[in-house]
């Protein structure tokens, strides 16, 4: 018989899998043993009176609330809008010598 020199590589990879066939048994025993003291889940908890949960109920306040605070935001913005326009048609008409008219 010859004797083959082993490589490191070759060295590492049989320690490797040595060390992982003892690893593997005991893993899955521990798996299986902590199943079986796994308790029961809760029993979920009853919907409000009004057909929605607190949780659903606090969503649809801040979901109001925000389209609030956003229409009020686009109504300001509309209006600032509307006060640069007419500023700004004002003075290119007194550039222009033509006497102001009223806006609507």
């Amino acid at each position: 018989m010859s004797e083959k020199m082993l490589s490191r590589r070759g060295a590492f990879t049989l320690l490797g899998l040595a060390a992982l066939g003892f690893a593997v048994p005991t893993t899955v025993l521990e798996t299986t043993s902590e199943a079986e003291a796994q308790p029961a889940a809760p029993a979920p908890a009853a919907p409000a009176p009004s057909g929605m949960t607190r949780g659903e109920q606090r969503r649809a306040g801040r979901r109001a609330a925000r389209q609030t605070r956003r229409q009020a935001r686009r109504t300001a913005r509309e209006t600032r809008r509307q006060g640069r326009r007419t500023a700004r048609q004002t003075r290119r008409q007194a550039r222009r010598g033509v006497p102001p008219t009223k806006q609507q």
